[in-house]
């Protein structure tokens, strides 16, 4: 049996991401161990944290790193769509201030992307990220 833990996040939900991971985007993780810790002994319940969660699940699976430079700000559905979060506009000024220089959002958040010095990728599915950070 596949361990499943989770410091700093909720379990329940790391269960249901890789749920979807598995189910609606055929990710092959049923007999993979995960372990999630969130560092700093801060726990984080903003659904924005969904999809780095999800890309740092798939990094591990395929074993490549995401560059250093890149964020992430957005929710995962259960069908694996790739939902807006509430003050994305803040989020991408934080990222740049950060020093990022990309982030990942759902493309349906309506902000213009050219007012921003961080390169904005607009997805809708997991699918698209995976292809934009691994192949």
């Amino acid at each position: 049996t596949p361990q499943r833990s989770a410091t700093g996040f909720d379990l329940r939900r790391l269960s249901m991401l890789l749920a979807v991971l598995e189910k609606r985007c055929g990710f092959k993780l049923g007999a993979k161990d995960v372990f999630l810790n969130i560092t700093g002994g801060i726990k984080v319940d903003d659904p924005a944290i969904d999809l780095s969660i999800v890309c740092a699940i798939l990094s591990s699976n395929v074993d490549i790193a995401i560059n250093e430079k890149t964020c992430f700000a957005a929710e995962v559905g259960l069908s694996g769509e790739i939902r807006p979060v509430n003050r994305c506009e803040h989020r991408i000024r934080e990222a740049e201030k950060l020093g990022f220089e990309r982030i990942f959002i759902s493309k349906y958040n309506k902000i213009n992307s050219k007012d921003y010095a961080i390169k904005v990728m607009t997805v809708s599915k997991i699918e698209e990220v995976f292809k934009s950070l691994f192949v």
